[in-house]
């Protein structure tokens, strides 16, 4: 449900928006695998702090030398094309991961720019990280677990910061009340839902 309003919300901001985007290629170069593999191995002997312009056109520099492999075909939650051209590639989280989850999403989302760089290395790529909501609220989410891992300024975004920026400011504030209303309208028909799950006495 995330993703479709979020296409439907950043559709009149940017040139493209499509959830769950699926042309998307499906080859990788060695070179850029190596470059990957580079960078995982600093982050975690945190021999290099996170540093994504400087990640990303480090693997753009060799994203099409070497052997081009086929992989999966990634699955994007959210694209986006912005006016000016710069690509975005979203996956969106929910939950707070534990550790073993942030390497991993920070190794996809390292692939998703050597796969795209493997087509177009000279694209203007961004690749990161949306958690629709605060489940902590009001508490401020804890972002600090990824921290040595992710570049948190520009490859997190939380909330609001998501919202607002695919619909501008108050995007968020406004999205709130839309779902607070129809909570309010749809509850005979969401409780009617759940009663049909009840145990029976």
């Amino acid at each position: 449900m995330f993703e479709q309003v979020a296409a439907v919300i950043a559709k009149p901001y940017f040139r493209r928006a499509v959830n769950q985007y699926k042309d998307f290629n499906n080859t990788i170069s060695s070179e850029s695998q190596v470059a990957i593999q580079q960078i995982m191995d600093g982050l975690r002997a945190a021999n290099s702090k996170p540093d994504k312009p400087r990640e990303t056109a480090k693997i753009l520099l060799v994203a099409q030398n070497g052997e081009l492999r086929k992989v999966k075909r990634p699955r994007i939650d959210l694209f986006l094309e912005g006016n000016d051209g710069t690509e975005y590639y979203f996956d969106l989280k929910t939950a707070k991961p534990n550790i073993d989850e942030i390497v991993g999403f920070k190794r996809k989302m390292l692939e998703w720019v050597a796969i795209r760089g493997a087509i177009s290395p000279k694209s203007k790529i961004h690749t990161g990280l949306a958690i629709p909501y605060n489940p902590y609220e009001p508490e401020p989410y804890d972002r600090w677990t990824f921290q040595g891992m992710f570049n948190l300024q520009n490859e997190i975004k939380v909330a609001d910061e998501f919202w607002n920026f695919l619909g501008g400011e108050k995007t968020y504030e406004q999205l709130l009340n839309v779902f607070e209303k129809i909570g309010v309208d749809l509850r005979p028909e969401i409780e009617k839902k759940f009663a049909a799950f009840a145990p029976k006495s």
